[in-house]
């Protein structure tokens, strides 16, 4: 694996392989040895060598949360009160409506993302942090950049 320090080399072949799995991490592995220009074992062991060298952390789904009964996002800043950083974080974690959170230099400690179905719900999560930390909320009109991946060639 590499450091953080030490960024790992990708080859064109690398490249293609991110990007096909990108769009979609279901691919078979037929479809991304077709979207690579290898054999499916040569795809394969290339996959494992990406997986290996920490490159790929996990393969996953893109839920719209908006789907699933959750229409409001909004994103937290959160500065907590002296002596209170660790159980401002615990608490964080503790809450399934957080689905993002960074721990951040500045004037803030955390800056989290999180899902509600009201304004009531988002209301009842602030009031147990606001307990401990300040906090600064953004409702979230639109998303136009999604997570992606970053320049892959240099």
């Amino acid at each position: 694996m590499n450091s953080p320090n030490e960024a790992a080399e990708l080859d064109a072949i690398d490249q293609r392989m991110l990007e096909a799995l990108a769009r979609n991490a279901r691919i078979s592995l037929k479809e991304l040895a077709e979207a690579a220009a290898l054999s499916s074992p040569s795809a394969a062991e290339r996959l494992r060598r990406l997986e290996e060298r920490g490159i790929i952390e996990a393969f996953t789904v893109d839920i719209a949360p908006a789907a699933i009964g959750y229409p409001l996002q909004a994103i937290v800043r959160i500065r907590p009160l002296p002596g209170q950083l660790h159980v401002v974080q615990r608490l964080i974690q503790d809450t399934p409506e957080f689905i993002e959170c960074d721990k951040v230099t500045g004037d803030d400690c955390f800056i989290g993302r999180l899902v509600v179905r009201s304004m009531a719900e988002l209301d009842g999560i602030l009031d147990k942090i606001t307990e401990r930390a300040e906090t600064n909320t953004s409702m979230i009109k639109a998303t136009p950049v999604k997570r992606r991946l970053p320049p892959l060639s240099r």
